[in-house]
Order: structure tokens, then C-alpha cells, then sequence
């Protein structure tokens, strides 16, 4: 059975397998944080070009983090040394920021997460370097469009295996590969807590949604198959048959009469081209 947790905004909050529940105080702070994050992705737009540094990039973002009076969630995170992660091409998430350069035709995400005020606002958005070709254009279109199905599904009274499987039915129709392997997740005082959101699956099963919930979606969505395998670096997931990867996340809290997007772009810069 699955447990569900009211906690105050002065509760200790621990991964405890339960599934929060929060109040106005907690939902004000979810607000504050997610636009950070929206903010800080906006304000990437224009850098994202030809011949920038993922390793320059990761500096705009923790600076814009530090600026607005917040902390790199990952920054730290199980040994991780950077402020955001950054995936390119063919990496489904966790892609490390360096030298490597971007390249015209590259589509890359880029995943923030600050920490303010003791609640995260966690997003990632793709963007185009240059000149992209319409099949990749095409995957990062319907990617985006897997995100926004899946939370018109997040509503209280409906499933969590709702947004799984309506986000799963739009992907196949398309003929992409859901990656199953990484979900999205609870998130608020905590960066990953419960409930787990797999974007695949069947409608009707999974954790009843109730107001107060809050969580991410973040379909990964390959143009090739499904699989993914992991880099030695132990963070660096890329598709297996080396094709093109794709993710949008947003922050949502669950309302009484729907969900509420914590984490959309101020400027209206949802999706490229921007």
C-alpha cells in the first residue's frame, strides 16, 4: 500500500519511501526555486552555439545559481564537481561538462537544479547548435511534446501510471524508444525522493495523486531504441545503439484541480527554436 506524508515546512524531511504531501508555505518555496532554474535555462539560449564549452556553460550556471542567492544542488552531489550536467547527441542524461566543444547540429540538454531556501527546482530543457537536421529537430519536438502529455495527466485523483503511459503511447506512435532506466522523482527539501514517475507503463496502476504532491517529469526519448549503457565514469548514460537522445523536465506540484508547472519559462522559452 502506498504511504502517503503530510509534512511542515519545518519538518525534518527524510527519503523514508513515503510520499509527501506539502502546503502553501512549501509550494511558495517550489515557486521561487523552479524559476530560478527557468530563469537560469533562459538565460543559456543565447550562449548555446557553435564552439562554447560545456565547461563554460556549467560556469554561467553556477554563477547565475550563486547570483540568486542558491547553491548547485549537484554541485557536490555523490562526488559530482559541477553545477549542472550536460548531454549531447547521443547521451540520454548525466553528460559531465569539460572542454568539449559544441558542434553545428548538435542537440543538447542541459539539466539545473539550485538549491534555495532549502527546496529544488530541478529542469532541463534541449537546445539546438546551429544548424539541426529535421530528424533531430523532429525528436526534440516530440520530446517536448511527451513532457506537456504527461502533465496533463498529473491531476489528483488520476495515477501515476497515467502519465507513464500516455507520455509511452505518444513516443511509440512516433516510433521512438521511452528509456526506461532513469525516471523522474519526488523532489522539494529533497533532490530525489518518492515517488518514482516512470515514463512508461499502464494506465491506472501506481500511487494515487493527491494535492500536495510534488514531483519531476522528464521523458528521455531516443530516436533509436530503447537501451542505454553507462560510460566508466559512472555517471554518463548514452543510447546503445549510439542514436540520437532527447529530455525535457519540468518541477510540478499536484493542485486540487490539476498540477501547477514550477519551472516554466518566464520569457515564454519552452522549447526551441528559441
Amino acid at each position: 500500500m502506498t504511504q502517503y506524508q503530510t509534512v511542515a515546512d519545518s519538518d525534518t524531511v527524510l527519503r523514508d519511501g513515503t510520499i509527501k504531501l506539502h502546503g502553501p508555505e512549501a509550494f511558495a518555496g517550489m515557486r521561487r526555486a523552479g524559476r530560478l532554474a527557468a530563469e537560469t535555462l533562459d538565460a543559456l539560449a543565447p550562449l548555446v552555439q557553435p564552439g562554447v564549452s560545456t565547461r563554460a556553460l556549467d560556469d554561467v550556471v553556477r554563477q547565475m545559481t550563486l547570483d540568486g542567492g542558491a547553491i548547485p544542488a549537484t554541485l557536490g552531489y555523490r562526488g559530482y564537481t559541477h553545477s549542472c550536467c550536460i548531454s549531447i547527441n547521443h547521451v540520454v542524461c548525466h553528460g559531465i561538462p569539460s572542454e568539449k566543444t559544441l558542434k553545428d547540429g548538435d542537440i543538447v540538454n542541459i539539466d539545473v537544479t539550485p538549491l534555495l531556501d532549502g527546496w529544488h527546482g530541478d529542469s532541463s530543457r534541449m537546445y539546438l547548435v546551429g544548424d539541426v537536421g529535421l530528424k533531430a529537430r523532429r525528436l526534440v519536438e516530440v520530446t517536448y511534446e511527451c513532457l506537456m502529455i504527461g502533465v496533463r495527466q498529473a491531476r489528483p485523483g488520476a495515477r501515476l501510471g497515467d502519465i507513464g503511459a500516455a507520455i509511452q503511447r505518444h513516443a511509440e506512435a512516433n516510433r521512438y524508444g521511452v528509456v526506461r532506466e532513469f525516471c523522474g522523482h519526488g523532489v522539494g527539501r529533497l533532490f530525489h525522493d518518492a515517488p518514482e514517475v516512470v515514463h512508461a507503463g499502464h494506465a491506472g496502476t501506481g500511487p494515487l495523486l493527491k494535492p500536495g504532491m510534488f514531483f519531476t517529469i522528464e521523458p528521455m526519448i531516443n530516436l533509436g531504441k530503447a537501451p542505454v549503457r553507462m560510460l566508466d565514469d559512472g555517471w554518463t548514460a548514452v543510447t546503445r545503439d549510439r542514436s540520437l537522445s532527447a529530455q525535457f523536465e519540468h518541477s510540478i506540484g499536484i493542485t486540487e484541480t490539476g498540477c501547477e508547472i514550477f519551472t516554466e519559462s518566464p520569457l515564454g522559452l519552452h522549447k526551441p527554436p528559441y
